[in-house]
Formats: structure tokens, sequence, C-alpha cells
């Protein structure tokens, strides 16, 4: 059986409804997570990277208008992002509208090749293309390309009786400034870690008995980050909030019942 949860297996367009929660660590309690979660989770089916074959490279391409709408939250820019998604040195990338509804994520994708990033640059989409929804709504939304961010992803997953679950571990973020479509080398980018780890979990329906050992074992607490938030700021491109910190997501999730 496929675990969906595994983004580089899941190639559907339309990905349904879950729930994420992140959490930021110091990176020795990320190592304590990661050694908690490889004796009770497997390894990302579509994982090589690493001694426990659970890592993958993350390399995304991500979207905004010319007035930052997406940073700032305005209207429908609150909910969505438009990016472009690479796993590791793949020629095949997946063109990606993430959408928040009610505290839910779903996802919408198309893959393409490398190359038919070109195609983006014009300014009359090809129906004939399945990145033609894609293009679509970069024109009619104003977005153009902002900036690059690049990470290593340790992901472990199970089949639970309420559907598949992934926790994952991100590490050694950095970001590089974009003006075209296109990926390039990430080295020598503003690093976004700061000896810090992502930790998130993702699910369908309740919170797994799994995650909720992992928040009280290790008392974490949920955190409302954002990667790219982090990038244009870090870059330069918009100024730091007043209050830099972001307010932590509410705690009803950790709560669920089965």
């Amino acid at each position: 059986m496929s675990l969906n949860l595994s983004p580089s297996l899941d190639v559907r367009e339309s990905r349904e409804f879950a729930s994420e929660i992140k959490f930021q660590v110091p990176d020795f309690a990320g190592e304590t997570i990661l050694e908690w979660a490889r004796d009770r989770l497997s390894p990302d089916p579509n994982a090589s990277n690493g001694a426990q074959n659970d890592g993958y490279q993350i390399t995304s391409l991500y979207f905004d208008t010319e007035e930052y709408d997406v940073y700032h939250r305005n209207g429908s820019f609150g909910r969505s992002k438009y990016r472009i998604r690479r796993y590791g040195p793949s020629r095949t990338v997946f063109l990606e509208r993430k959408l928040k509804t009610r505290g839910l994520v779903s996802k919408r994708r198309a893959s393409v090749s490398l190359e038919e990033l070109t195609r983006l640059q014009g300014t009359d989409p090809e129906t004939d293309w399945p990145g033609f929804w894609y293009h679509q709504r970069l024109i009619a939304r104003r977005l153009k390309p902002i900036c690059q961010i690049s990470y290593h992803r340790i992901a472990r997953v199970a089949l639970t009786s309420y559907g598949p679950i992934r926790l994952t571990v991100d590490r050694c973020v950095q970001a590089v400034p974009l003006n075209q479509v296109g990926f390039g080398d990430s080295d020598g980018g503003a690093a976004l870690s700061d000896n810090q780890v992502i930790v998130e979990f993702k699910f369908r329906m309740a919170m797994p008995a799994l995650f909720k050992e992992v928040v009280e074992r290790f008392s974490l607490t949920p955190k409302r980050i954002s990667k790219y938030r982090l990038a244009v700021v870090a870059l330069g491109l918009v100024e730091p909030p007043e209050n830099s910190e972001a307010p932590p997501e509410p705690e009803k999730p950790i709560c669920q019942n089965s």
C-alpha cells in the first residue's frame, strides 16, 4: 500500500486536506526526536540519502507579488502559496499550489520536466501543457519568482487506522533571491536554520497517539513558522515585523481525541 504522505511518491494532481503542525527546536533536540522516531516509524519509501535511508534534499522556488502580498497575508494571498519543488537532483519538478483552509492544508500539483520551466516565462499559457492551470494563476495573481529555498529533510512514515502519518525534520535551510524561474546554486545563501531544526507532523483526522507521545515526551510547543517568511526577511526583501516572533499555532490540534 502506498504511503501517500510521501510527497515524491504522491503524483496525484490533487491531494486531500491534512493537518500540519510545526515545531522549532535546537539541533540536539531534533536529533533526540529523530532517534525516537526511527525506533517507531519507517523511512520515507522514496528517501535514499544518509545512513538510515530516510533523507533527501528539497529545493523550492517561491512566488509573490511586487507588494509581497503573500508575505503580508493580504486577502486570499494569505491562504495560498505557489511554489515549484524539486527533490534532490531529479529532472522532474512539481508546480504546486498549497492552500490552507480552516487550519487544514491541501495541495494541487503538476509534474513537469525541469526544462519545461521556461514555459512559465511567457505571458500566454499553453492550454495543452500540464502546467497550464499553474501558469494561468501566476499571471492572474501577478506572481513573480522571489527566492529559492533549499534544505535537507529526514522523513519517517507509518500507516495507522486513520491513514498515513509523517514526521519530518528539516535542517540546513538556506535561501537565495531569484529574478527568474529556474533552479540555481544555494551556496553562499542566507542561512535560516540558526542552529535550529523544524519538526513537522502531518496527519489526517485526529492527532495520532504516536505524535501525542512526542509532544509530551519532548515538551514541544507548536509554532507558526514559514520558511518563505523567514527567507524574505533574511534576504532583506521586506522589513521585519516589529514583533519578529510569530504567534504559536492554537493548541487545539494537540488535544484532539481519537
